[in-house]
């Protein structure tokens, strides 16, 4: 069955986003940088990767959910199919968008990620935001987050709000970079019984 990844960047206090979606504080350059492109090379916008001569072959992941908020950061400079290479799932209820390899569907998250979950493929990679991170809380079977060394204070939270529901993971790989850059990722930890 497909994994559910929420792969992300987040700050040192828990934020996804300052609290207007603001994530320009987050560093682009630096040595953690080779390493996302090289394992997570699918994360990148198809045209900056082609930019920058980097291979997405689908292997990591073959689709990308995200929040309308997540969507439409890259609207204003004319990008409404950020990540064509992947098959990209766009919750919004009031929202419509066209775009290669664009679904916009106002379908309950968590039906959507289970449909998925049956169907063949690499993994599913949940883009964001907090709010949908939240929802699909349950879902994920894999953390990976990029904490940053930044505060921000206030913004977007890594899981918006959510019932007091306790979930395990368990820790498998963390590499931190010269830059202050930790990657940690986790995995869900099996239920007992």
């Amino acid at each position: 069955m497909r994994e559910l990844v929420y792969y992300v960047a987040v700050t040192l206090d828990g934020f996804i986003a300052g609290p207007n979606g603001e994530f320009d504080a987050f560093p682009i350059e630096g040595d953690h940088v080779d390493a996302i492109n090289e394992r997570f090379a699918d994360t990148i916008p198809t045209d900056l990767a082609a930019a920058l001569g980097i291979r997405q072959d689908g292997t990591r992941f073959d689709t990308v959910l995200m929040g309308w908020n997540t969507y439409a950061v890259g609207l204003p400079m004319g990008a409404t199919s950020p990540y064509r290479h992947l098959q990209q799932v766009v919750f919004s209820a009031s929202n419509e968008a066209e775009g290669e390899n664009l679904e916009v569907t106002s379908e309950d998250p968590v039906d959507v990620v289970r449909r998925l979950k049956a169907q063949p493929g690499a993994s599913i990679w949940l883009c964001g935001g907090g709010a949908l991170a939240a929802t699909l809380a349950g879902e994920i079977d894999r953390l990976v987050l990029k904490r940053y060394p930044l505060l921000f204070g206030a913004g977007i939270p890594l899981f918006g709000a959510r019932p007091y529901a306790p979930e395990q993971f368990d820790e498998v790989s963390t590499t931190a970079f010269e830059t202050g850059v930790v990657f940690s990722e986790y995995v869900r930890r099996p239920a007992i019984g």
